[in-house]
């Protein structure tokens, strides 16, 4: 019946590859494919009755009935098509897009992940046997597999087997299975099946070897090892014959002296099967495994209580193993800390180079940095070690090149880590050279191998990133160094140092310089010289030091008219260097005195702007008033009419103002301006207004509970009210103060003081929550006059290989849509919306990746891509080191005083170095207070302002003509 089934089976997979000719034929091929999969289930029934109880149980949700109606249904639906085709007609269409879309994606990506996984998925879910055998096989050929996926993959084939030949071939998938990760489920279902073949010849030494093998691979797994143990004494056990007793006895007593969990119960155990008295030195070794295990169950309990992927407390526990030095145990846990980091590229550098140098097993070495390619295949670092590990223990040259390949196609994410890989196989291709020979095979093979890695950067590179990775040209310069030293070619040397000049390192003195060394040693002064003489006319960062090593070689070795020659070109190229730096000195001079002219003409502008508007307030206040007198003189209205302007208290003029307007109506026949107050005493009025507004002390030594919040909306009502619900979810607040204007005005930022240090270090986390459409912004409550430098910036400014950068969105895109975007390429951490301190998008945005391999797909997949008509850039995040502002500390001479700036850039200086005031009638500059509000300098007055006349206003003219 199994045989019958696999031969339907078979014929159904052929049936979908012939296409429907006519509409007709459509029918019949839904109908097939509704049938492949009725049968597909029907396999697996068919196999677990021709084998018996004994096997592995087959899928859950079959059974022998099951079969039997399934049988029934898809005769049913070959004899009525139409009857069951609605069912599975517009899924199955769906999957099968979704197939060919998942089939082209790979062949434009093959490393896509999980792009391999969902087409698995629905080729399973298909029924499409042949198929997702095809693209399982493909992703193990890539990537190493899950434990999950490994075993989804062996039951499958479990329940397909039929013969001697499908059991091999399981054998083999079990081999392949254990390579990739240290996995003690996949070892139990290899024991549990080799049981199974138990039968045919050599089974027993089958079922042994794998036992043994899972023993020495997974038996010190100090939780999971326990149930390999359990199954081969279980397995011994059941073979009925004295010889094997001992077998058991050894299986107990090997058991009991490596450190496991319930190890008590295993003791017992063997007390009560053991018909002798268990032995002395049993009972040791029993007794100190015990001890052993009270040392690890501190690591082993962290491990059990922590999250995955817990890499920190596999971290500590390497360190503890490695600090006892059992090779067996270390390797244990870093495969244990592998299963659940295997994406974690230091973890594998860490673990090869302890194989590398300890154990230095051939096999073991190779297989782990296998794994680790295949696991993190953008790491360089790893490739590298790969390729050293391979050479090191030599493996066939074929081999080395051929993984040397795969790295180059592996999908780095930087330029420079293309030319460290390929400095790297040059390196392995040198050594390989016997250069006591004039020419071989290998010395031809290496400069070839030069000529490729050139083009390669200069071609694939260079248009992937924009730039080679190379641009000191290392590759070149060990190429001419190998040319002159070890094949003793000057001539080609000469002419790669020439290629090297030509690419933009002729201004560098050190490239000159090296050039010079390497002919110093291996060509003739009459170069040198040369050389030298070429370094003084171009070199533009360090042209004294070249001029000096010219002149010092002159000395020892040169003739008199050379060294004539030598101080002349030196003297010239010099005078020339001193004056093209006069030249851009006084052209930075020129472009900051510019800049200062226009500061100056912008702050001329503004003060006038203020003047005038000031100038038409007096006057609209004076004619206001004016003209409340004349009512007044009239008895039009005996009251006072209110003023449209916001009034403060104490600001109603006295009575006498109001007799002095009225004999200056009198005297000109009109309403005259209204006689003001001199600036002086408006000045007084003002600081007395200023005083009476209440201040808001801050007391600096609850800086640890207090939070500062800024960026609010102004027109925020009742910030206090408002604010004081959202903070309280933080903790309990013990005071929330807003800060006002002179004139009440909120002006947008607040203090929040709370009861609890740990309530003020949650309340960060509000940072840039909406506040009625703006970003609130929540930072620490330091004094900046105590610390000038700090400053709050919750991101990092590093490079980020998980974490891309996109720009040219468009500003109506949400964070939804581009995560929806986003996702497709992997697993979205985070996503970021960068907007304004009004919280406008600026349309650019982060989005953090679950791990560097993801961010690298996606980087290929979205750069380019157009959301709604915007063409977007996506790109690693990696932002622009900042230039930090020089300190006028910085600038101090040794003997303590300033030494003034040279140069200044076009926006390097606003103001002017030189007090023109004389000192005569320089004033000393008041101690400046400190802000009511925190520590907030107010700027210094300048001389100008100081020497400056108070402006009059029309009040004070009629004053001056009334006095003449």
């Amino acid at each position: 019946m199994a045989t019958a089934a696999a031969t339907s089976a078979s014929e159904a997979e052929a049936e979908p590859k012939a296409g429907p000719t006519a509409e007709g034929e459509e029918d019949d091929v839904k109908t097939a494919r509704t049938r492949r999969k009725v049968l597909s289930r029907a396999v697996a029934s068919a196999t677990y009755k021709a084998v018996g109880p004994g096997w592995d149980q087959p899928e859950e949700g079959v059974s022998e009935s099951d079969g039997d109606e399934e049988y029934a249904m898809a005769s049913s639906a070959e004899s009525s098509p139409g009857e069951y085709e609605w069912e599975y007609d517009e899924e199955e269409e769906k999957n099968q897009l979704e197939i060919e879309r998942l089939e082209e994606q790979l062949s434009i990506n093959v490393y896509d992940y999980n792009c391999h996984v969902d087409l698995i998925r629905l080729l399973r879910l298909e029924g499409e046997l042949t198929k997702v055998r095809v693209a399982r096989q493909k992703m193990s050929e890539i990537f190493p597999l899950t434990e999950e996926l490994w075993l989804e993959w062996l039951h499958d084939e479990i329940s397909m087997a039929l013969d001697g030949l499908d059991r091999e071939h399981v054998y083999d998938l079990f081999e392949k299975a254990v390579k990739d990760y240290i996995c003690p489920n996949i070892w139990l279902e290899y024991g549990q099946y080799s049981v199974g073949g138990i039968g045919q010849k050599g089974g027993l030494e089958k079922v042994r070897s794998v036992f043994e093998r899972a023993l020495s691979s997974v038996g010190l797994h100090m939780t999971k090892g326990l149930a390999i143990w359990e199954a081969y004494r279980e397995f011994e056990s059941a073979i009925v014959e004295a010889a094997r007793l001992e077998k058991v006895h050894s299986l107990f007593r090997r058991q009991l002296a490596i450190p496991l969990y319930d190890m008590e119960a295993t003791f017992a155990e063997y007390e009560e099967w053991s018909e002798d008295p268990i032995p002395e030195s049993v009972i040791q070794n029993y007794n100190k495994a015990l001890q052993q295990l009270e040392r690890y169950k501190p690591y082993e309990e962290a491990l059990l209580q922590a999250e995955a992927p817990r890499l920190a407390e596999y971290q500590a526990y390497i360190d503890f193993e490695m600090k006892v030095g059992d090779p067996a145990r270390v390797q244990l846990i870093f495969e244990r800390a592998l299963v659940e980091n295997c994406l974690v590229p230091d973890l594998w550098i860490r673990y090869s180079q302890y194989l590398d140098r300890q154990l230095k097993v051939k096999d073991l070495v190779l297989s782990v940095h296998n794994r680790a390619v295949r696991n993190c295949p953008w790491t360089v670092a790893l490739w590298s070690r790969y390729l050293l590990a391979m050479e090191r223990h030599g493996v066939d040259h074929r081999a080395i090149s051929g993984t040397f390949e795969k790295a180059l196609s592996a999908g780095f994410i930087q330029a420079t880590d293309y030319v460290e890989i390929w400095q790297a196989y040059l390196d392995y291709l040198r050594r390989r050279v016997d250069f006591k020979q004039d020419s071989s095979k290998e010395l031809e093979e290496l400069r070839s191998a030069f000529t490729r890695a050139l083009e390669y950067l200069k071609q694939e590179v260079e248009e992937r990133f924009n730039e080679s990775g190379d641009p000191s040209c290392m590759i070149m310069q060990n190429w001419a160094r190998i040319e002159a030293r070890m094949c003793n070619n000057m001539q080609k040397a000469r002419e790669l140092w020439d290629s090297i000049m030509t690419k933009g390192n002729a201004k560098y003195a050190n490239m000159w310089l090296e050039y010079y060394n390497l002919e110093r040693a291996h060509g003739d002064t009459q170069h040198c010289r040369k050389a030298l003489h070429r370094a003084v006319q171009c070199t533009s960062d360090y042209p004294e030091h070249v001029c000096e090593v010219l002149l010092t070689m002159e000395r020892t070795e040169g003739t008199l008219e050379e060294w004539d020659i030598a101080v002349q070109k030196t003297e010239t190229r010099l005078a020339r260097v001193n004056e093209q730096r006069i030249k851009a000195a006084e052209k930075e001079a020129a472009l900051a005195q510019q800049e200062e002219e226009k500061v100056e003409q912008r702050k001329r502008a503004r003060a006038e702007k203020k003047a005038l508007k000031k100038k038409k307030k007096t006057r609209g206040a004076d004619k206001r008033k004016a003209e409340e007198d004349d009512e007044k003189e009239w008895g039009d209205d005996e009251e006072e009419q209110p003023s449209k302007r916001r009034k403060v208290e104490n600001s109603t003029p006295p009575a006498g103002d109001a007799q002095d307007l009225e004999a200056e109506t009198g005297l000109f026949g009109k309403s005259a301006p209204v006689d003001v107050d001199p600036p002086s005493k408006q000045k007084e009025r003002a600081a007395a207004l200023k005083r009476d507004v209440p201040k808001v002390p801050h007391d600096s030594s609850k800086d640890s509970i207090t939070v500062f919040v800024s960026n609010l909306p102004y027109s925020l009502g009742e910030p206090e009210v408002k604010l004081r619900p959202l903070f309280e979810a933080c903790g309990e607040v013990a005071e929330i103060r807003p800060i006002f204007s002179n004139r009440g005005d909120f002006r947008g930022y607040c203090y929040v003081e709370f009861k609890e240090e740990k309530s003020a270090l949650k309340a960060l986390e509000l940072d840039r929550k909406t506040v009625e459409g703006r970003p609130m912004f929540v930072s620490p409550c330091v004094d900046k006059s105590k610390n000038p430098d700090f400053k709050v910036f919750r991101y990092s400014t590093a490079l980020e290989k998980h974490k891309l950068f996109v720009s040219g969105l468009p500003f109506s895109c949400t964070k939804e849509e581009l995560e929806e975007i986003c996702k497709a390429h992997g697993t979205v951490k985070d996503i970021r919306l960068v907007t304004n301190r009004a919280g406008k998008p600026k349309g650019l945005a982060y989005v953090e990746y679950e791990n560097e391999s993801q961010a690298s797909q996606a980087v290929l997949k979205m750069d380019g891509m157009t959301i709604k008509e915007n063409v977007i850039k996506v790109a690693i995040s990696n932002p622009p080191q900042r230039k930090v502002p020089e300190k006028p500390e910085s600038r101090k001479a040794p003997g303590g005083a300033m030494v003034p700036r040279q140069i200044y850039g076009a926006r390097g200086k606003g103001r002017t170095q030189l007090s023109l005031l004389p000192r005569a009638l320089q004033r000393p500059s008041a101690t400046v207070a400190q802000a009511e509000n925190g520590p907030a300098p107010q700027p210094a007055v300048t001389a100008s302002a100081a020497t400056e006349a108070p402006k009059m206003s029309n009040a004070d003219f009629a004053k001056l003509l009334l006095r003449k």
